[in-house]
Parts: structure tokens; sequence; C-alpha cells
């Protein structure tokens, strides 16, 4: 158990990835939810993300959600983004921890945001160095790193390029995305990736969707 962290930290996603899945929810409900999650003692959130309202509308607020919330400051809140547009949204609005997401599945991505996984890795590049230039910080999600709908089992060596490419651009930490509730204890990729770059912060976005 040696190879163990002596802590770990937890990032509250339900006011994005919960809310995202579920009919539109209000506005009120939403600045609500967060505000009770950061009196929990939980250390981070993700508040919102950043989309086009025509394709996530329950999302359509996030503006207005992150403008009424009461921030905690012992809580640090991040917003989502699929592109550089909701990147730069997220940044004028004043986060100063961005997440964005790339699928290894070039199949996945072209599914979630309509390019390739280079094409995505390509712009991830340009909104590192606008958060960086704008005093935030950008972790970088790599999803479908243990399986994809579309095209099953993901290569390892896979989802480790996608993420070192991520890092050689830049990006502050990346995050292993269980996409499809695939992940087990003896799935590699995580680790594999962390051992040789430890400079980086590396982290998991586990499903519940298989148990």
């Amino acid at each position: 158990m040696s190879d163990l962290p002596a802590a770990i930290s937890v990032r509250e996603v339900g006011p994005r990835d919960g809310l995202q899945n579920e009919a539109p929810v209000p506005t009120s409900a939403k600045i609500a939810l967060i505000d009770q999650l950061s009196g929990t003692g939980v250390g981070r959130i993700e508040a919102v993300s950043f989309v086009k309202a025509e394709a996530i509308p329950q999302m359509a607020d996030a503006d207005e959600v992150w403008a009424g919330i009461s921030r905690n400051p012992a809580v640090r809140y991040s917003a989502l983004a699929p592109n550089l547009r909701g990147a730069r949204r997220a940044l004028d609005a004043g986060f100063t921890e961005v997440e964005v997401v790339v699928s290894a599945s070039t199949t996945h991505n072209r599914a979630n945001v309509n390019r390739s996984t280079e094409q995505s890795l390509d712009e991830i590049t340009v909104i590192i160095g606008e958060a960086h230039q704008r005093g935030a910080s950008c972790q970088v999600v790599v999803a479908t790193a243990w399986g994809c709908p579309y095209e099953g089992d993901v290569p390892v060596a896979r989802v480790l390029a996608v993420a070192g490419r991520a890092v050689a651009d830049g990006a502050d930490a990346i995050s292993f995305g269980d996409t499809t509730g695939m992940a087990t204890p003896i799935s590699s990729a995580a680790s594999t990736f962390a051992r040789p770059v430890p400079r980086v912060l590396w982290k998991c976005r586990l499903s519940g969707r298989s148990g």
C-alpha cells in the first residue's frame, strides 16, 4: 500500500455533471444547491459548464448561476468548457480554474464536439496559453480513458499519448475520465502516467454507472 497517496482531494461535480443530464432546473435552485454544497466542507466544486445553450439547455444560465452564488473562500470553484469559446466565457466570468475535455477516442470526440481528438488538442494548447496569461489554471480531462461507447476498450498507449500532449503543452493537471463507467481497481492508465510525470497533478473522474 506504500504507493497510495497520503491524502486525496474530492471535486463535487453534481451542479454541472449531475444537472446537465436532467430536465432544466431553475437558476435559483442551482444557486441554492451550490451554496449548500459550499458549506459541507468539500474543497472544490465544478459549478457550471460554458456551452452553447442550443446544445445543452440545462447549462444555459451558467453566467447567472456563477454571479448568484455566495462564494466560500475555503472552496475552489471551477468551470468546464468544451472549446475555446467556452473557456473564454469562463475566464471573462472570473473563473481562475478552467477544465477542458478531450476524448482519447476520436469517434467519441467527434460525437461530443464535432472534431477529431488532434483538433481538440490543438485548440487546448491555445486555451492553456490564454488561461495562464490571465492568471488561471487549466486542467485537461481525458475522456473515455477506460473505454468508449463506440469503440469499446481504448488502448492505454492512446490515453497516455493524449495526456502527454496536454502536459507538453502546459496543462496544470490531467484528469482521466471514466466516461462509460468501465474503470476497475486494476486499470493502470492513471498510475502508469503519474509515475513518469510527477510534477503534474493527476486526477480521476470516476462514474458510478457500473457500481
